[in-house]
């Protein structure tokens, strides 16, 4: 179990950086420069491909069989996905976002790159005053981490109970990181019912697959402590929760140690991000400015319909799981499993 949880503590770290690449950046206090407003939509298109990818993969790998466990046999299992960020969602446009107070510098790029974008900075850009004239304040928007999936992981118990229902819980306690990269948890809970002994009893035998129906919902909470402008005593600080809600139909059929699955279904994510503190600039001429909990992100991700092809190897109480789903963001899961029964 130790190196299952030093695995999933090595990827909520790799979300963690790719958060808090954002944060180093010196001219992320520039972005907050220009007001609440402008400031969210541009964290809004940084993080988009996140959101979507964390939306994905929070509510994957729950399920590789419709067969239920028999009452009180039990898994323990650790999978991870990555959800494959398409090329569309890789960069961003300023020019297309609305804003007030920013806008490309003469002669620069208004495109910048997202989150998962590509390893180099965006377009130059250039501050505006309330009233629309042009300040001497530049920035560069800010650069990707240079590779284009995102990965999530799932820590899962499984119990079976009577009527051929089994219920499963995800739980990551919170973990601080470190001082700069803050801290991150995760919860979640699950429920399959197996159908054709529901409505059959025993004859369901004499049907040559298994058919159930399953739900979960997982959340990851995310706090980063700030530091911009060496505004120690701010209070300054990211708060992120991602939550992930999916209901799925799924049909397999065990070949002796080999089982492969199918399954179509709905889900759901929602972001709600904050970005809290007193945050305090010079704009220049011996002028200062702040603002208090200036983002607020509040929004759903994914909604939609989604389907996954994939197979569960089992050798006695050891497993080996592996799928890929075609949603809003293609993704894949691998894992393994330990446990006793079906």
């Amino acid at each position: 179990m130790n190196k299952i949880y030093f695995k999933t503590l090595y990827l909520f770290l790799l979300l963690s950086c790719t958060i808090q690449r954002i944060s180093a950046q010196e001219n992320v206090g520039d972005l907050f420069k220009s007001g609440p407003a402008d400031a969210t939509k541009l964290v809004n298109a940084y993080f988009d491909p996140l959101y979507k990818g964390l939306g994905v993969g929070l509510s994957d790998g729950w399920s590789n069989t419709a067969k239920s466990k028999g009452f009180l046999k039990f898994e323990v299992r650790f999978s991870v996905s990555g959800a494959l960020v398409p090329q569309s969602a890789r960069t961003y446009d300023v020019n297309t976002l609305g804003l007030a107070n920013i806008r490309p510098a003469v002669g620069a790029s208004s495109i910048g790159p997202t989150a998962f974008g590509n390893d180099q900075e965006g377009g130059r850009m250039q501050l505006y005053s309330s009233n629309g004239l042009p300040t001497t304040t530049f920035f560069n928007l800010p650069q990707g981490v240079g590779f284009h999936i995102v990965p999530a992981a799932q820590v899962q118990a499984t119990i079976g109970l009577p009527k051929n229902i089994d219920i499963s819980v995800r739980a990551m306690p919170k973990i601080k990181l470190s001082d700069d990269l803050g801290s991150l948890s995760m919860i979640g809970v699950g429920a399959k019912i197996e159908l054709l002994p529901l409505f059959m009893g025993k004859s369901d035998k004499l049907v040559p697959i298994d058919i159930a129906l399953a739900g979960g919902f997982t959340q990851y909470k995310y706090t980063l402590p700030l530091n911009i402008n060496n505004n120690s005593n701010a209070d300054q600080r990211i708060d992120a929760r991602f939550n992930g809600v999916n209901f799925d139909a799924i049909i397999s059929k065990k070949i002796l140690f080999f089982t492969p699955f199918a399954s179509v279904g709905y889900q759901t994510s929602t972001t709600n991000l904050k970005a809290l503190g007193t945050y305090s600039f010079d704009t220049g001429n011996g002028n200062s400015i702040s603002y208090t909990d200036p983002i607020a992100v509040k929004q759903k991700d994914i909604d939609g319909i989604r389907g996954t092809l994939g197979f569960q190897l089992k050798f006695g109480f050891f497993k080996l799981y592996g799928s890929y789903t075609a949603a809003k963001y293609n993704l894949f899961n691998a894992g393994i499993g330990f446990g006793i029964g079906q």
